[in-house]
């Protein structure tokens, strides 16, 4: 009998590894696989792309029934309950929104030439150009009524940092379209924050090493980053990760409606924050383009369905990547090699518990902020999410129940809670007592600028004093964002 168990425990062990080795084999070689299969037909007998570091777990189009629900997913959002979430705004809305950025693109180009004039000859700034750039929310799609606009002010390499907070500002300042300006010059990424013509607005300084930045400038190229200081790389990196995210999504569209889901769903439910030890909109996009390359013929109703399957199981802190990050071509540039996410070789990353990784160089993880706690309350979230997408693919209950917001306050009894002036923590008075202890820490500044900085200081620290919490005290704390 103990030759026959030790007989099949051998077995299961040798099966365990084969298997193993030949999912390792597929990973390593998703790029020569999805050549062959390409070059056999094998695809399927639509255009569909193959992207992503596996093969896709389906190639199944939506049946009738999936398009209908997801139709009548469209058509919630756009009138009845959602509606009063603004989710998408009105034609005179968008068309604002354009305009607004028609115009502060033009004071970049106007900006550049006259501080070129300054430095070179008249003839040389004809061509010097400048150029706005989107990302964030709008640029990939999903940006809600009233939502900002984060945008990146691209120059040439004579314009300084410093031209921007000076010169560009004071542009600014005398546009009558222009209210509530600030500059916040100190901060990990240097921002102007504005409101044009009642459009919140970030805008962001990147200047390249280029002698001019022609309106057809792209920043896909890697090698555009080389020279280039910290902050000008980290100003760079929004725009370009959400370039690459749209390059690496089957479907755009079903992407956006998607992803509109998701983050609907996660404000909803208080967990759509990087700062306080969630996750960030970027992080949230990289995980609906992930299963979009997991199943890229599916209609947006169930793949927000599948969404939930696949994160409810998945197993941390194996990474998310939408591309192999070993097998991309990188550019030359030996000091921006240290930055890109690798538990190999960077002992920091191993501690990483949901690591996401952004699809740009240098690749990075967009979610060192989670905790224990953090990650605790998103598991039990998406969980849910499943067991009520699950109920709603079978009839049983609709799209709106997936989107109603939490109630926090009777769902977890410690919280941490945020507003625009003060930081809350809500604190149990010891592990045994069910009554809460509030602890208030006011941020306070001697102005609107300097109380940006130190807001934003104290919020980076907020993951320390949660990781401090959960080694000293026995609870989950949950962040209110």
């Amino acid at each position: 009998m103990k030759g026959h168990f030790a007989r099949a425990r051998k077995q299961s062990v040798l099966l365990l590894i084969r298997s193993r080795i030949l999912l390792t084999y597929l990973f390593l070689h998703s790029d020569f696989i999805h050549s062959a299969l390409k070059m056999t037909g094998a695809t399927g007998s639509d255009s569909t792309p193959l992207l992503g570091v596996s093969q896709p777990i389906s190639m199944a189009k939506p049946t009738e029934k999936e398009v209908v629900m997801s139709d009548q997913f469209i058509i919630i959002q756009l009138d009845g309950t959602l509606k009063s979430f603004n989710l998408y705004e009105s034609e005179e809305e968008m068309e604002t929104r354009l305009e607004v950025l028609r115009n502060v693109n033009s004071l970049v180009k106007r900006w550049v030439k006259e501080v070129s004039l300054t430095k070179m000859p008249a003839d040389e700034c004809e061509k010097v150009g400048g150029k706005l750039f989107t990302f964030g929310s709008y640029r990939l799609g999903v940006h809600g009524r009233g939502a900002d606009i984060d945008s990146l002010c691209v120059v040439p390499r004579h314009i300084d940092r410093s031209d921007f907070f000076t010169s560009f500002y004071k542009m600014l300042s005398e546009d009558p379209n222009v209210t509530d300006l600030h500059a916040v010059e100190d901060a990990f990424v240097p921002v102007i924050k504005l409101y044009y013509n009642k459009i919140d607005m970030d805008i962001l300084f990147a200047r390249l090493a280029l002698k001019e930045v022609p309106d057809d400038q792209t920043l896909h190229d890697d090698m555009l980053l080389k020279n280039l200081d910290e902050k000008c790389i980290r100003s760079l990196n929004g725009s370009r990760v959400a370039d690459q995210i749209l390059r690496l999504v089957p479907k755009v569209e079903t992407f956006t409606l998607t992803l509109r889901a998701i983050k609907l769903w996660a404000q909803n439910h208080g967990i759509y924050s990087n700062v306080l030890g969630f996750l960030g909109g970027v992080s949230w996009a990289i995980l609906v383009a992930r299963v979009c390359q997991l199943y890229p013929n599916y209609a947006p109703s169930k793949l927000v369905n599948r969404f939930f399957m696949v994160f409810a199981k998945w197993e941390w802190p194996h990474p998310v990547l939408l591309k192999d990050i070993d097998s991309s071509p990188r550019p030359d540039i030996s000091a921006l090699h240290d930055l890109v996410w690798d538990p190999r070789t960077r002992s920091t990353d191993r501690y990483h518990l949901m690591p996401i990784i952004t699809p740009a160089f240098p690749e990075q993880n967009s979610t060192f902020n989670v905790t224990t706690s953090t990650r605790t309350i998103l598991m039990n979230e998406i969980q849910e999410g499943l067991e009520i997408t699950t109920d709603i693919m079978e009839g049983h209950c609709e799209w709106k129940e997936l989107f109603e917001e939490v109630n926090f306050f009777s769902r977890y009894k410690h919280f941490l809670g945020e507003n625009h002036l003060n930081i809350i923590y809500c604190l149990p008075s010891s592990p045994s007592n069910h009554h809460n202890a509030i602890v208030v820490v006011v941020c306070s500044a001697d102005s609107e600028e300097h109380h940006l900085v130190w807001e934003g200081m104290v919020k980076s620290k907020l993951r320390h004093l949660i990781g401090s919490l959960e080694r000293s005290v026995l609870f989950i704390l949950y962040v209110l964002s």
